[in-house]
């Protein structure tokens, strides 16, 4: 069996375009375009990668964006006074505050301050609670873009066994939850794995859905797949590789070569979610600009 390729980046072309053509017809109808504001602070060079593909993604899809630089030694009472100046600014519909922060700043006091109404990233308590209990919220756009991208692709989740590796509050525990919430897209049985399980590949082979969602290069191998289930890898990492020209190479947590060959469909790293995350934040923030201008 040779796997499906998962084209993250092709369906994510498809829903930028969708949201560019809303943006679009918005505009021309008098409505103001939707305004997301990035706060950047510090030099992480990560970082400003996001955030640079996170601004180009705004400009191509119509929306009206603000980015602020902050140093590395910016003070936490300045983020929370720049926060408190975008909840008040009517023109700004999103905020989003690039993690990490530097270190001497509390990262939970910065993104608690944020109004949850303009939380594009979902992280707020008040957005946390709304997805437990099934009400309408913001939800982190990687678990989002890893939905969605099932649903385009057809792969029904209702009555499937989903095992979820990894337990963070930006993926592992939202992406649970949207499994096994009722309706389209979840009606799962879902089973999250972590650092303690005792016998990981033993709870992964019953998998019909398995999402890798841990930090670790290529953890999960093609002999803790069950054949023909649909594999997620939700991983981002480096792995020092001399024979590269940079020195490295990108991989996810999935060892993409052996799981192909067992997975029915799979996702590449890069190509796979990365590209739906950044799909999920511009509809976040139309759908924050929906709610606060009008559809």
């Amino acid at each position: 069996m040779t796997a499906a390729i998962i084209d993250g980046k092709k369906i994510a072309a498809e829903i930028r375009g969708e949201i560019g053509r809303e943006v679009a017809d918005r505009t021309a109808r008098g409505l103001r375009p939707p305004g997301l504001a990035v706060v950047l602070a510090g030099e992480n060079p990560a970082s400003q990668f996001y955030v640079r593909s996170k601004t180009a993604a705004c400009a191509e899809a119509g929306f009206h964006s603000e980015q602020y630089d902050r140093p590395a030694d910016v003070t936490e009472d300045e983020l929370l006074a720049l926060v408190a100046a975008l909840n008040a600014d009517p023109a700004i519909d999103g905020i989003l505050v690039q993690l990490p922060l530097p270190r001497h700043i509390d990262e939970e006091r910065i993104l608690l301050a944020i109004d949850p109404e303009k939380d594009i990233d979902g992280f707020h308590p008040v957005n946390v609670g709304n997805l437990s209990i099934g009400r309408t919220g913001f939800v982190p756009c990687t678990p989002l873009g890893v939905r969605e991208m099932l649903a385009r692709e057809g792969v029904s989740t209702r009555g499937k066994f989903a095992v979820v590796v990894g337990r963070s509050n930006i993926v592992g525990k939202p992406m649970a939850q949207l499994l096994m919430a009722r309706g389209e897209g979840g009606d799962a049985t879902v089973c999250v794995c972590h650092s303690a399980t005792p016998d990981l590949a033993a709870v992964t082979k019953q998998a019909d859905i398995l999402v890798a969602a841990i930090g670790r290069a290529e953890a999960v191998t093609g002999d803790m797949i069950k054949p023909g289930a649909v594999v997620i890898d939700v991983g981002i990492n480096r792995v020092d590789d001399p024979s590269r020209e940079k020195g490295y190479r990108v991989c996810g947590d999935v060892h993409f070569e052996s799981a192909s060959r067992v997975a029915s469909r799979i996702t590449p790293v890069p190509g796979g979610v990365g590209p739906m995350t950044i799909a999920m934040l511009l509809r976040n923030t139309l759908e924050s600009s929906r709610r606060r201008v009008g559809a």
